[in-house]
Order: structure tokens, then C-alpha cells, then sequence
């Protein structure tokens, strides 16, 4: 078996694990990042594109975002849609903050180019199987490769293999409360070869269900409609999609080819102790919010940003205070974004029929961020995500 030493073994080459090994790196501290699926699979996986202002900074900080600021796409607002009436949410005038558009997929490449220039090893196609001893001071990371046993002893470990992977599965079950909420509805998302015909994105009510205009160049779009969980992709020819779009949206699209349809169902997770011992969590792998908000990949990096500086605080001063509060730091932001999510999802899907008791509440919240700056402001400040400072 072959034994690999470091000082902080990361399991996930996802933003959360490339972002933690360049922050450490920064400062000189060593670390070996593993991901059980290929380097080709990670950087072509299609998810969040959205990127809050301070995660443009982190990665600014980085030096990983020349790409990022010549091909993403700055947005100062949005727009917010009930029944074909709009408002416009400005985040310019409430915040003077701004968040970018730009395909996660295309993040990774960024950041594992990075982690190759500087010679942080990234060992793809290895799938982590235990991590033991994460109560002593040098827990030990067990994987297989290539059909080979082999182990990362380092001195913590970073667990941000998402929501299925093995790191919160090592801690005890009496450690932690789960928190979760699974929503009677899911999202078909396209992908398409389509220039947008918005330059914000829109988010829709419509009594037919939700809808969501985004995009992720200026040549493709990125759309979805609200669905039933028991729904299929089979179900929904191409037509029958741009139609749904454009009745819930109230524009016009350009009707591109759709080179990509998914059904994603919509659910918070959340567990309340993010850390065991040496092991910590980050990312997915200790809570998933519905993408209403744009916060799932925003929420991971700012973890990262909490468990980068604990840890250069230890390495540089020897001091445990940070890394003992890192659960405490994160939970707070965690609870503002699920709250934020879950505001959003509620606001802009369809829950009940037209009518009844709950779409007056919802029509009534509407009428208000209509009339009331005070809750624009609101909306924009945690759509951008609120200052890391705010949580300190």
C-alpha cells in the first residue's frame, strides 16, 4: 500500500477543495486534494453559474480570475416576475455590489489549472473509503486508485466531497442534528445554443408554475420550469418546453437547440456541527440549499474562507481558537443563505391554486417588494451575498 503524507488532506476536487488547497498554498501550507471521479468528468459538470461578489474577490485574492472577468458576465440586477407583472431589483443602487455569471464547470478548470501551476497534487479517480483517527493529530485519509490501496496521513482533513461522499458519513450520528425540507415540485433545466433575448435574469411566477431565465454566455442560454417531482424529461419535447418558457416568462426567446435537459429535485439540508475532531465539512457535504437563491456554490467557498484562515491561524500561531469556532462562524451565514433560498423558492413557485389562502400571501408579498425600497434592498443585499465582515 502506498502512504502519502501532508499536512491538510482534502477529499472533493469540486470549488470548495481546489479553493481550500490554493488559500493554503498561499501560505505555504501543503495539502493533497483526491476526487473519485475523472478530471474530464469535474470540469465539464454542469451546475451553478452564478457567482456572488465575494466569491469573485476570493478568487481575485487567488489570482485564478483572469478568464473569469474577460468571459464572465457582470449583472447589476435582476428582475422578479408575478403573473406578468415586473420588478426590477437593483443591486447597483441598493448595495453597490454586482454578481457574475459564469459556469461552475468553467470555475473548476480554472482553479485546477492553478492547483497544477503551483504543484499542488490533484489525484483524480480515486475514491476515498474511510477516513480513520480523525479524533487523534494525524488522521488518515484510505483510498483506492486505479485498483491500488494507498493513504493520506496529514494533520486535518477537509471534507468537501458533497452531499453523497463519505466525509459527514464519518461523523458520529450523535454529533450532529439534521434539518430538512423536501419541496412538492423540481426543476427541468435546459441547456441551449441560444442567445438570450434578456440582460438580467428573470425569475417568474406564473399560475402555470415557476420559471427562471438565465444563461451562461452571451450565445447560450440556461432556462427552467417549474415541474412535478414524479415529472420526466421524456415528457417534454423541445417545443413543448419554449412554449412553457415563454407563456410563464411573457418574452420572446430565441428557440436555439437544447443540448442538455435535466430534472432537478429542489430540497434544504442542513446539519447543525460541520466538524469532528481534525475532519471538517464544507460545501454539499454539509448542506444543500434549493437553487432559487444561487447560494449552493457562494455558501461553499465562503466555508472555505472560514477553514482557510482557522487553519493558517494554527499553522502561523499555533492558536486552536478558529478552528474550534468554525462550525459556529459558518452556521451563521448558513442559516442566512437557507433562509434567503427558501424566501425565493417560496415567492416564485407555484404552490396552491390561484386563489386560495396561500397565493393571496404570496401575491401580497410580491405587492410589497413592489411598493417598498426597504425590501428591494433587502432581496439585493442577500442575493449578493452580504459581506464575509457582516459575520465576523
Amino acid at each position: 500500500m502506498k502512504n502519502l503524507e501532508t499536512q491538510v488532506g482534502i477529499i472533493g476536487a469540486g470549488p470548495s477543495g481546489l479553493t481550500l488547497a490554493l488559500m493554503l498554498e498561499k501560505q505555504g501550507i501543503k495539502s493533497i486534494i483526491i476526487e473519485n471521479r475523472s478530471r474530464d468528468y469535474v470540469e465539464n459538470r454542469v451546475r451553478a453559474g452564478l457567482l456572488e461578489h465575494n466569491t469573485v474577490e476570493v478568487f481575485d485574492s487567488l489570482g485564478v480570475s483572469e478568464r473569469l472577468h474577460k468571459e464572465g458576465l457582470v449583472h447589476h440586477g435582476c428582475y422578479i416576475n408575478f403573473n406578468g407583472v415586473s420588478q426590477h431589483i437593483d443591486f447597483e443602487k441598493h448595495t453597490k455590489r454586482q454578481v457574475t455569471i459564469y459556469a461552475q464547470q468553467e470555475v473548476v478548470k480554472d482553479l485546477i489549472q492553478s492547483c497544477e501551476e503551483r504543484g499542488i497534487p490533484v489525484l483524480f479517480e480515486a475514491d476515498a473509503t474511510e477516513i480513520e483517527g480523525v479524533e487523534t493529530k494525524k488522521p488518515i485519509i484510505h483510498f483506492t486508485q486505479n485498483g491500488e490501496k494507498k493513504s493520506i496521513s496529514c494533520d486535518f482533513v477537509g471534507g468537501c466531497d458533497g452531499f453523497h461522499g463519505i466525509a459527514r458519513k464519518t461523523l458520529p450520528k450523535d454529533s450532529y442534528k439534521e434539518y430538512k425540507i423536501e419541496y412538492p415540485f423540481s426543476w427541468l433545466g435546459i441547456l441551449a445554443h441560444a442567445a438570450p433575448t434578456y440582460d438580467e435574469l428573470i425569475y417568474a411566477y406564473h399560475k402555470e408554475g415557476f420559471a427562471l431565465a438565465s444563461l451562461r454566455s452571451p450565445v447560450v442560454s440556461r432556462l427552467y420550469l417549474q415541474v412535478d417531482n414524479n415529472d420526466a424529461v421524456e415528457n417534454w419535447s423541445d417545443e413543448k418546453i419554449w412554449d412553457q418558457l415563454e407563456k410563464r416568462l411573457g418574452i420572446a426567446l430565441n428557440r436555439g437547440d437544447i443540448f442538455e435537459k435535466s430534472i432537478t429535485p429542489m430540497r434544504s439540508f442542513m446539519i447543525d456541527n460541520m466538524q469532528f475532531g481534525r475532519l471538517f465539512l464544507a460545501g454539499d457535504s454539509a448542506h444543500i440549499v434549493p437553487p432559487t437563491g444561487a447560494k449552493g456554490l457562494n455558501q461553499a467557498i465562503a466555508d472555505i474562507n472560514n477553514l482557510a484562515k482557522a487553519l493558517i491561524s494554527f499553522y502561523q500561531t499555533g492558536n486552536e481558537d478558529n478552528l474550534n469556532n468554525y462550525t459556529q462562524k459558518c452556521l451563521a451565514r448558513v442559516w442566512r443563505s437557507l433562509d434567503f433560498s427558501n424566501f425565493m423558492t417560496y415567492l416564485c413557485h407555484k404552490q396552491s391554486e390561484e386563489g386560495t389562502f396561500e397565493s393571496r400571501l404570496q401575491k401580497s408579498k410580491f405587492d410589497y417588494l413592489r411598493m417598498s425600497e426597504a425590501y428591494q434592498k433587502t432581496v439585493a443585499e442577500n442575493y449578493v451575498g452580504m459581506p464575509f465582515e457582516a459575520f465576523e
